[in-house]
């Protein structure tokens, strides 16, 4: 059997969120069910999902609120927003906030597990042809390594999933909680010593171009340049 897709599915109707949790289970999806914004977003961080399927109108945080949240942490997870808007300024604005589709209800399911695969496929295949630029370096997030002329360097799991959040917010401050919560699963204080290695190992493999920086800000947390 393959692998679950992780869903994370946001909705505050419980008769709605139950068809659309259960339609989903019985097509091989694995789906966290969250009844607000707040939920989805601690969720988010913890269960590192495939895609996320988000109502816009939810108590405690909307949903373009916790897409625009998501964006400065996380560029690739697609964003599906359910809404019973069809104003067209809504979708515009949907896009704007970091969704990649918008799904007006009523909706069948199967037009949603279609859009759903359609976003998946798209990002697994950016992700076979990913090379990302880092100065002089070339990362390559599938392989874990990094390219400077003729070297090729080994990253670890961990060290390459860390320079990855650190590419994808490249001259923003990354917050040192957002870090620990998405790559090490709790911000307790040995995850963030660990984290603090591992960000040398970084800047010591990353050495060969002088323009590149990682930069520790003070009680925040850090920010790469390049």
């Amino acid at each position: 059997m393959s692998e679950k897709i992780k869903i994370i599915l946001a909705e505050d109707e419980p008769a709605l969120a139950q068809i659309i949790k259960e339609s989903l289970e019985t097509r091989n999806f694995e789906v966290i069910l969250c009844k607000n914004g707040e939920e989805a977003s601690s969720e988010f961080l913890k269960s590192k999902p495939d895609i996320l399927v988000l109502d816009v109108m939810m108590p405690k945080k909307d949903g373009f609120t916790l897409a625009k949240e998501i964006r400065k942490i996380d560029k690739k997870t697609p964003i599906i927003f359910l809404t019973a808007k069809s104003q067209t300024q809504d979708v515009v604005d949907g896009f704007h906030f970091g969704g990649n589709d918008y799904l007006k209800k009523p909706f069948s399911m199967e037009e949603l597990i279609v859009r759903i695969h359609s976003l998946l496929d798209r990002i697994s295949l950016e992700k076979t042809e990913e090379n990302l630029q880092i100065g002089s370096y070339i990362f390559n997030s599938n392989k874990q390594t990094l390219h400077h002329s003729d070297e090729i360097i080994s990253l670890t799991h961990r060290e390459a999933s860390l320079l990855q959040l650190l590419i994808e917010n490249k001259n923003d401050i990354l917050d040192r909680s957002i870090i620990l919560k998405k790559i090490w699963g709790d911000d307790d204080f040995f995850n963030g010593r660990s984290m603090d290695v591992f960000i040398t190992k970084l800047r010591k493999k990353l050495h060969l171009d002088p323009n590149i920086q990682i930069i520790n800000i003070r009680n925040q947390g850090y920010k790469l340049i390049d």
